[in-house]
């Protein structure tokens, strides 16, 4: 069914069609729509789920826990200072394996206090041991909500599907949705091994963990995540072959044939495509990468993408304060460093706040990207695209 949806509607759409046991949510700009329109299909009745309006999104997502911990299928929706509320529990639900999956709207930590779009709330949490999905628009938006579901039961890990704030959560975008009656066929419902509310078997959950058996406990997670990567392709494999559209971990570009290309995640990868269309009818031979699982990081196809070009310029939409460039750019740098090929590389770090990147913008990086192909050599390997003096 072709439908016309913004990005928070899309996702409230894959919710009502996933029918959670429970949904623990506080409302935040710009994830507000996620859960309000939720709310609505449970007043109209058509969901089961129990709604739970919490006071904070520390206690949301704590009552997240609890009812996955339950054996319930498990949703919220946040964003910036709500995830970051949510930091000290995230930790504790990866920790647990409990497979919640949050909708999250990207936007800007505070200070200064902004509503739009850069990445860094996602990426102040990507260590917390759960799977971090990124989506170029909104029906990927959509259809990752609904695959996301099936990777964390099947991984026993909690995930996050984000979406850029206000670019693809206000922007209204042509969405296919599935039959309702297809995507629970598809996600079959959760086989928790065990529950806190089965008293005949009482289980002791989230226990005092010193010196003897943290790190083994932990190792185990940590091994977890290690080998979820096979289990994403496989559930993407699958929703393809069912619904038509298919997903890789990462997205290439017209890279058969590039010299130059840039690696990007969310929304600018779609603006970065309509660049290389353009390029392309110039005769220069530009791709594109995009980052669609950050978490795990996509080791052996991001290097297999960036490997096949000279110059690569790495665009990241938030900053990791460390003097060293954003998070993609030192990921890349990392798995480079035992790699036969080694393309040059750029960091532009953009778009924080929300500052727009357009489609000119990108062509210009291009064409820097072109003029370092030429010289052999990188003058600035870190620069701030679009701040004002720069």
């Amino acid at each position: 069914m072709i439908v016309a949806r913004t990005g928070n509607e899309a996702m409230a759409e894959a919710m009502r069609q996933i029918n959670p046991d429970v949904v623990a949510a506080y409302p935040i700009t710009p994830a507000t729509e996620v859960v309000q329109l939720f709310s609505k299909f449970v007043h109209d009745g058509m969901v089961d789920t129990e709604f739970v309006p919490a006071e904070s999104e520390h206690s949301a997502i704590s009552a997240c826990v609890g009812a996955s911990s339950a054996g319930a299928r498990v949703m919220t929706s946040t964003s910036s200072q709500g995830l970051a509320l949510m930091h000290e529990i995230l930790f504790i639900a990866a920790g647990l394996r409990l497979p919640i999956v949050i909708c999250l709207v990207n936007r800007s930590l505070s200070s200064p206090i902004n509503i739009h779009c850069d990445h860094s709330d996602s990426l102040a949490s990507r260590d917390s041991g759960w799977i971090q999905i990124f989506s170029e628009n909104t029906q990927e938006a959509y259809d990752s909500t609904i695959m996301a579901v099936k990777i964390a039961e099947k991984s026993l890990l909690p995930a996050m599907v984000t979406t850029d704030g206000f670019i693809i959560s206000h922007g209204m975008e042509r969405v296919d949705m599935v039959d309702d009656a297809a995507v629970p066929k598809f996600l079959g419902t959760r086989q928790a091994k065990t529950s806190l509310l089965d008293v005949d078997n009482p289980i002791t959950l989230g226990a005092l963990d010193l010196q003897d058996y943290f790190f083994e406990h932990k190792r185990s997670e940590i091994d977890a995540m290690n080998h979820v990567l096979p289990i994403i392709e496989e559930v993407q494999k699958e929703f393809g072959e069912k619904f038509g559209r298919h997903y890789q971990l990462v997205d290439e570009y017209k890279m058969e044939d590039a010299e130059v290309a840039i690696l990007a995640m969310g929304s600018t990868g779609g603006t970065g495509k309509v660049a290389v269309d353009q390029l392309r009818e110039q005769g220069k031979k530009v791709g594109l990468v995009r980052c669609r699982v950050y978490r795990p990081f996509p080791r052996d196809a991001m290097l297999k993408a960036i490997s096949k070009v000279k110059v690569v310029g790495i665009m990241d939409r938030a900053d990791t304060m460390s003097t060293m460039g954003g998070h993609l750019y030192n990921e890349c740098r990392s798995i480079l460093y035992d790699s036969s090929a080694r393309p040059l590389m750029k960091n532009y770090v953009y778009g924080l706040g929300g500052r727009d990147i357009s489609i000119e913008d990108i062509e210009a990086i291009y064409t820097e990207l072109y003029s370092i192909q030429k010289s052999g050599k990188v003058d600035q390997d870190i620069v701030y695209y679009g701040v004002r003096g720069e």
